[in-house]
């Protein structure tokens, strides 16, 4: 296999690399025709214009179109080449938030009213009786739309409110998949510990972004969030429990309301200190009545909390994203 070393824009030496990483780095925009580069084999460093198997690759970035890159199959990855994708990306807990209120300040209509759609249909569909479920279905799809739309900004390409949609395209069926199995693995850690479910919450928290960005399987993505969000577990999860703070706040706050409620419902329901199982049962529907007569507020508040906390919170999230991923591994320009 030829392997070539490369001179970034920050006149630092990069590689090896294979020529497939080379192309994708061209229609990135990384590299271009100017950009100094060597074949290990001769160790001459030369212009990449000057390498005809590169030829294709720069004539596409001069007329402007993208590289596109292969959805990469579960059953394609192999587990060095998952260990090579990952990286060996940092983050910076107070610089992720940083960047992400520049972005927000100065692309507040666009990113707020993509954040609003999703928020919307999403807070339809769990109210809404019977389809509730759906949203459990799309859940992952319509993140992954939201998400590409703040790597577009974040990345500097032109974007629009339709590419929180994107997601029904091309990567709708893995986007699905990797919505419900996090959704259902990380519940079901619940179950034994509040523990289990913040671990697998925290490890799998890229998942949906890059089946996205990457076009990956819902396996395979589940398997790099995994490998790269491990080594920096700690920062990732600092990351995550401030930029949800107020949402997870409300959410106790909103529990604690509800559990307050059915007690006292429970209570005058027995009409004695001594629990009538038999009496509970048969006012259950009018118990369950009062119970969200005064937990619908609650519920309520708890989403416009996340209205008003998801722009700056995924916008932290994906500069984390960029900082593991989008730069790829150390040999990447």
């Amino acid at each position: 296999m030829r392997t070539y070393k490369i001179i970034g824009g920050d006149e630092k030496e990069y590689g090896p690399a294979e020529p497939a990483d080379l192309v994708e780095w061209i229609g990135e925009g990384r590299l271009s025709g100017q950009s100094r580069a060597m074949l290990e084999s001769d160790g001459i460093w030369k212009p990449l214009s000057e390498f005809p198997e590169f030829a294709e690759a720069l004539r596409n970035q001069a007329l402007g179109f993208a590289t596109v890159q292969p959805p990469i199959a579960s059953k394609t990855v192999a587990r060095g080449e998952i260990w090579k994708l990952a990286g060996n990306g940092q983050i910076n807990v107070g610089s992720c938030f940083y960047r992400a209120w520049e972005l927000l300040s100065a692309n507040f209509a666009l990113l707020f009213g993509g954040t609003f759609l999703v928020w919307i249909i999403g807070t339809m569909l769990q109210f809404l009786p019977i389809v509730g479920a759906v949203y459990w279905l799309l859940r992952g799809v319509l993140y992954g739309g939201l998400f590409l739309l703040y790597l577009s900004c974040i990345r500097g390409k032109e974007a629009s409110m339709g590419e929180v949609f994107s997601g029904f395209g091309a990567p709708f069926r893995e986007l699905v998949l990797v919505g419900i199995v996090t959704s259902f693995l990380s519940s079901v850690g619940f179950l034994f510990c509040v523990v289990p479910w913040v671990y697998l919450t925290i490890i799998w928290i890229f998942s949906v972004p890059l089946v996205a960005d990457r076009r990956m399987g819902f396996w395979p993505a589940m398997e790099l969030s995994r490998k790269a969000v491990t080594r920096v577990w700690g920062q990732v999860f600092v990351l995550a429990l401030l930029a949800f703070l107020p949402v997870i706040m409300a959410h106790i706050m909103t529990e604690l309301k509800i559990a307050t409620a059915m007690l006292a419902a429970a209570r005058e329901t027995w009409g004695t200190d001594e629990p009538n199982f038999a009496k509970l049962l048969q006012d259950m529907p009018k118990l369950m009545t009062q119970v969200a007569q005064t937990s619908t507020p609650y519920l309520l508040m708890t989403k416009v909390v996340l209205l008003l906390n998801l722009p700056l919170a995924v916008g932290a999230l994906m500069y984390a994203y960029e900082d593991l991923f989008g730069k790829g591994p150390a040999d990447r320009p």
